[in-house]
């Protein structure tokens, strides 16, 4: 390109040039995302159609970006973390942190009719972003440990806040004044006592979170192949592996699941 008088301009951008040997990971989250699901009539505490469209869009996000190597979502936020060899676009935190958060908020519109069919989009979802960089593998796994602790804190509260709302009647406002001080221990008996219901049998997705990583799955797919003529126009079923984002409901807090999975901190993975 031509230089011209105009290029001093570009002294002015910022360097935010992630560092090294680094995990970056980039977080976000919705904005304003109690309104919008008041709004779009979201089913309380918790929507699996909200939440499958979430994951939905999250693997979208690391199909399009493939050094990331692993994601964590709960509610209404996401964490993609980056391979720490990674050298997209530079390491540079803006370009890491806008495309995963456009290319995010854009698959939530493109796929919300697939999970929401009877209920329109009023307006457009809003996201925001973080990048954060963790410098070693430890660190990196008590980031994810984190999220997924707040996600079992934020999920039974809510259990028994909209237990007492739907099922006992009080409002919002006596729902939290009566779970004021409450401990986890104190949640759990409520809704045991009050409502039959055992928090530990509730779906995994709600009181896990969703991980996604990469997994080799074998499909099987039917086409025809050439074959001798006498078995002409025949079809036979081909079986291929291909490596996909496949999406978890477990612990990763503790080191059981990075056993089983250890090609995600591989250097070289």
């Amino acid at each position: 390109m031509a230089k011209s008088k105009f290029e001093y301009v570009r002294d002015f951008e910022a360097d935010d040039t992630c560092l090294p040997h680094c995990w970056v990971v980039v977080r976000l989250d919705g904005k304003n995302f109690h309104r919008f699901a008041e709004k779009h009539s979201f089913i309380k505490p918790n929507d699996s159609r909200a939440l499958h469209l979430m994951t939905k869009c999250a693997q979208t996000v690391m199909n399009e970006l493939e050094d990331i190597v692993i994601a964590y979502g709960q509610s209404d936020e996401y964490s993609f973390v980056f391979k720490r060899k990674s050298n997209w676009f530079k390491r540079r935190a803006s370009k890491f942190m806008t495309h995963v958060v456009s290319q995010f908020a854009s698959s939530y519109v493109f796929y919300w009719r697939d999970y929401f069919e009877d209920q329109p989009l009023l307006y457009p979802p809003g996201f925001d972003g973080r990048v954060v960089v963790y410098p070693s593998n430890q660190t990196l796994k008590d980031y994810l440990s984190w999220r997924q602790a707040d996600c079992h804190i934020n999920n039974l509260y809510n259990t028994v806040f909209w237990a007492l709302v739907q099922q006992s009647g009080l409002t919002p406002l006596q729902a939290q004044e009566r779970l004021q001080g409450t401990l986890a221990a104190d949640k759990n008996e409520i809704l045991f006592s009050e409502f039959n219901i055992n928090y530990n049998n509730e779906p995994l997705m709600y009181r896990k979170g969703t991980v996604l990583i990469w997994q080799k799955v074998e499909e099987i797919t039917t086409k025809e192949v050439k074959l001798p003529a006498e078995m002409e126009g025949k079809k036979m079923a081909v079986t291929r592996t291909r490596t996909m984002v496949v999406p978890l409901h477990c612990n990763i807090i503790g080191d059981a699941f990075w056993k089983e999975h250890p090609e995600i901190l591989d250097e070289d993975s």
